[in-house]
């Protein structure tokens, strides 16, 4: 009893120091449970890679940057090119930072597929537009995609990339919160989805990038002074273009 209090207090606290995650999954209109970090044994059986912990990632370099630490799932969700994916953050507060959406071909299956080398690439991402709002972190509104995603239940919708290879998948959400200057904050989490069709489409060297290995540190784009009123107030998302699919071109979110 003793134990399974100390060990619920832990995960307490440190989900007070931590400000989201993925909670759940709509694809295609079908809800798919996410991993429950305040209660695991509720979700074992879901699509999400179960990750250890709600403790923000603060280094371009930890391993833990690639899926949260999360190494497996015993389900999947099968979706095909051009089906919508909404992954739902039940609780997020921060409102400066960059949303990223990437995905990764398994070579096999989901049980040897660990997300390693250079073949991650974004399927979507969402930065700062000055038509939307403000840069700094004192002002309102906001104008960084990402603060579409405060309060709760909120969610991100993306498109599997048209004409996309048939095979087992990674989709890797990931919330960069750039509130505390210079102090970027990494919050990523990856599910199992099973593309089907009959397509070919793969994207080039040119898209894609390793996670870790995207960014570093001491990148403009990751260490950001975002309370500097002096800094040009423009983003460029960290990472190779977006690819979406056969004969479609990525979008430019930079302002």
């Amino acid at each position: 009893m003793l134990t399974s209090l100390i060990s619920t207090l832990g995960l307490f606290a440190a989900g007070v120091s931590a400000h989201g995650a993925v909670t759940s999954y709509i694809i295609d209109g079908k809800t798919y449970p996410g991993y429950q970090g305040f209660s695991p044994a509720n979700s074992k059986n879901v699509i999400q890679r179960q990750w250890p912990n709600y403790n923000p990632i603060t280094s371009c370099s930890a391993s833990q940057l690639r899926c949260n630490g999360g190494t497996s799932a015993t389900e999947s969700a099968p979706v095909q090119p051009g089906s919508k994916v909404s992954a739902v953050w039940q609780q997020w507060t921060h409102a400066q930072g960059p949303v990223l959406v990437w995905m990764y071909k398994c070579p096999g299956a989901f049980s040897s597929c660990d997300g390693s080398g250079s073949g991650w690439f974004k399927i979507d991402e969402g930065g700062f537009k000055a038509s939307n709002g403000v840069f700094l972190d004192s002002e309102n509104p906001s104008g960084w995609e990402i603060a579409k995603l405060m309060g709760g239940n909120k969610q991100w919708t993306s498109t599997i990339p048209s004409g996309l290879a048939p095979g087992n998948y990674l989709i890797r959400h990931e919330l960069i919160a750039l509130h505390q200057a210079n102090a970027p904050q990494f919050y990523p989490e990856c599910a199992q989805l099973v593309v089907g069709g009959s397509g070919s489409a793969q994207p080039d060297s040119s898209y894609k990038a390793a996670i870790p290995g995207y960014c570093k540190d001491g990148d403009s784009n990751i260490r950001v002074p975002i309370n500097n009123r002096n800094i040009a107030q423009t983003y460029v998302v960290p990472g190779p273009p977006v690819w979406r699919g056969a004969s479609k071109k990525a979008r430019d979110f930079s302002a």
